[in-house]
């Protein structure tokens, strides 16, 4: 049962952070659009949209246990469409390479442990469904 609350905690913490993360793309629209635009992504405005949506999606699916499996695949298709084009260190000016690397390398964590609960049973402990 403690193992259960843990995972419930760690699920409410990652989960809440998707959810806020995704919620920025709506809120941060034009500032992300930018951002995006200096990074060459074509539709940079539809771009910020989709990918706010697969944050949240992940997010909600992640703090309720409802279609986990689906959860995951939309934070794992986020974390491949923006990683490697958005934290492109190697392309960045040496200025703002560390920022850059520091941002891919924490996708890339967040990407390993989102894959980790694809191993775990569902329905998780204390789903919703």
């Amino acid at each position: 049962m403690a193992y259960e609350a843990l995972f419930l905690v760690g699920r409410l913490i990652a989960g809440s952070y998707y959810v806020m993360s995704g919620a920025n793309h709506f809120t941060k629209w034009d500032m992300l659009t930018g951002y995006a635009k200096s990074k060459n992504v074509p539709l940079a405005k539809w771009a910020v949209l989709f990918s706010g949506l697969l944050l949240l999606l992940g997010g909600v699916s992640v703090l309720t246990g409802v279609y986990p499996q689906v959860g995951v695949l939309c934070l794992a298709a986020f974390y491949l469409g923006v990683t490697f084009k958005m934290h492109d260190f190697w392309n960045a000016p040496k200025e703002q390479q560390m920022g850059e690397k520091i941002n891919f390398m924490k996708n890339l964590a967040l990407l390993g442990s989102a894959l980790m609960w694809l191993a775990i049973q569902t329905p998780w402990p204390f789903s919703l469904m």
